[in-house]
């Protein structure tokens, strides 16, 4: 069994997965950001999920700062909805990997219905389409002893 978090990696991912990485927080997420869900009861009763793990994984989204608790009430943080992007992409990974009947939700922009999706830019603003053309270097904050060993790109 995986362990709550990822002391040995040093990548953000992994730092992230130890708060949202857990199968139900996304989707607490967002219903908080999609269905309008505020209250403990809403939560529960469109997730279906158990007391329990739901009081745990709300805890855990307050604990981080992604939500705040106002009486009965959470609300998503700013960190909460910088998770829009991440939803995003995962939905449109699910579209194409996981749904053989279709979209069963697209997003839109509420200004002009639009219909919203990601795409991969560069700094120079150039489009990546290929993923094998992403390369993994090191940052400012990679110990230079890790980032000897870095794997450098994406391996098909």
């Amino acid at each position: 069994m995986l362990g709550k978090n990822y002391d040995s990696e040093v990548c953000s991912a992994a730092r992230a997965l130890e708060i949202v990485g857990e199968r139900w927080t996304l989707l607490i997420v967002r219903n908080a950001l999609f269905a309008g869900s505020t209250r403990f009861r809403d939560f529960q009763s469109k997730l279906g999920l158990a007391t329990n793990v739901l009081s745990t994984r709300l805890d855990t989204l307050v604990d981080a700062g992604l939500m705040t608790k106002d009486a009965d009430e959470y609300r998503l943080s700013e960190s909460g909805r910088d998770l829009v992007p991440t939803l995003l992409a995962l939905t449109e990974w699910g579209d194409r990997w996981r749904a053989p009947r279709g979209r069963p939700i697209v997003y839109r922009h509420a200004e002009c219905g639009g219909e919203v999706t990601l795409t991969m830019q560069c700094s120079h603003e150039h489009q990546v389409t290929n993923p094998a053309l992403v390369l993994a270097t090191p940052g400012p904050a990679m110990p230079e002893a890790r980032a000897a060993g870095m794997l450098h790109a994406v391996h098909n």
